[in-house]
């Protein structure tokens, strides 16, 4: 468990100093994550992360409450710095949000305890994306790499493209999915307990409490923030599933989910400051599995670079079909879905 509290706590740390003292700080935290992390995937490439061990719930909860500790004091800090000292912070603080936040909020919402879960939907809605709970577990484990799960990307699908359509298509692939369950039960919940009203309710509680805590000229950069989170959201999910298809039989229902159906980077370090997030195949194969235990297998498709650099190549879009094409006609899957 050493590397996964060194890796993700040290951006926290670093932010935490930037809040404090201003200055190079938020400049090193997003040199740390933008830069450090893949330099040291590079200069340590074999070691590994997996270890089976106690304090996984630990790490899951301390980042959680840092995540919302810093939301307000990085906020606070932003508003009183000068443009030189907040366009960093802001950046900084929207990579760990996307970065270590999401695969711990992630992590939390599959953990087999309603208070974690809890906690996990709390980090989402504070990124103004609380839908995501619903939208991840009712929708995309169950239809992932098939042409009804928005989050999957088609391939030769830009992601530009992919985020406006994959953003909207889970808002409300996620409502449908939770007014089903919802409308299977017996008797009917209270409409109160709608998860989508928690979702929205949360966040106009987040806006209230910037507002009120830091002041109105704070929203616009907590929005911002927000929103570069949700793009590396589904930056993820763009590049862990892209061009990936499931074979669909003659009654149209798609094989099981295999390994072959999600991309994974092997690089250990960015792997352990995302939780194991990149080790992806073996989370959709077993999806209660511990972020420490998921393992890696040579069936597995692996991304030529780390997660993050891939999603950095993805925001340019013809050179990321270009690198993309070589490695989907390897695993013969060069048709785009359907």
């Amino acid at each position: 468990m050493i590397w996964f509290a060194i890796a993700s706590l040290s951006p926290l740390v670093l932010l935490a100093a930037a809040c404090l003292w201003g200055g190079l700080w938020p400049l090193l935290a997003l040199l740390y994550m933008s830069v450090l992390v893949v330099l040291l995937d590079q200069i340590a490439r074999h070691l590994q992360t997996s270890t089976a061990g106690p304090g996984a719930d630990l790490l899951s909860g301390v980042l959680a409450l840092g995540h919302l500790a810093l939301l307000l004091a990085g906020l606070r800090a932003i508003a009183y710095m000068p443009w030189g000292e907040a366009l960093p912070m802001g950046l900084a603080m929207g990579l760990f949000m996307g970065q270590v936040s999401h695969p711990n909020a992630h992590e939390m919402i599959h953990h087999p305890h309603r208070w974690m879960r809890r906690l996990g939907m709390v980090i989402y809605t504070s990124m103004l994306i609380g839908h995501h709970v619903s939208a991840h577990l009712r929708v995309h484990h169950v239809k992932v790499a098939t042409a009804r799960d928005p989050n999957t990307a088609r391939r030769g699908e830009g992601f530009y493209r992919f985020f406006l359509r994959a953003w909207l298509g889970s808002f409300r692939a996620g409502l449908r999915a939770d007014n089903a369950a919802r409308a299977r039960k017996s008797p009917l919940p209270a409409t109160w307990t709608h998860p989508y009203l928690g979702y929205f309710g949360g966040a106009a509680g987040a806006l209230a409490l910037i507002w009120i805590g830091v002041g109105l000229q704070a929203i616009f950069a907590y929005v911002l923030i927000a929103g570069f989170a949700q793009s590396q959201i589904f930056l993820a999910d763009y590049v862990q599933h892209y061009g990936l298809v499931r074979a669909v039989d003659e009654t149209g229902r798609a094989e099981p989910v295999g390994a072959t159906h999600s991309w994974n980077a092997p690089h250990w370090y960015s792997s352990a400051m995302m939780l194991n997030a990149p080790r992806h195949s073996d989370h959709h194969l077993h999806p209660k599995r511990r972020y420490p235990e998921l393992q890696l297998h040579p069936d597995m498709p692996v991304l030529p670079y780390s997660l993050a650099v891939m999603a950095a190549i993805a925001l340019v879009p013809p050179l990321w079909r270009r690198m993309m094409a070589r490695r989907l006609a390897q695993l013969g899957q060069s048709d785009p879905m359907a």
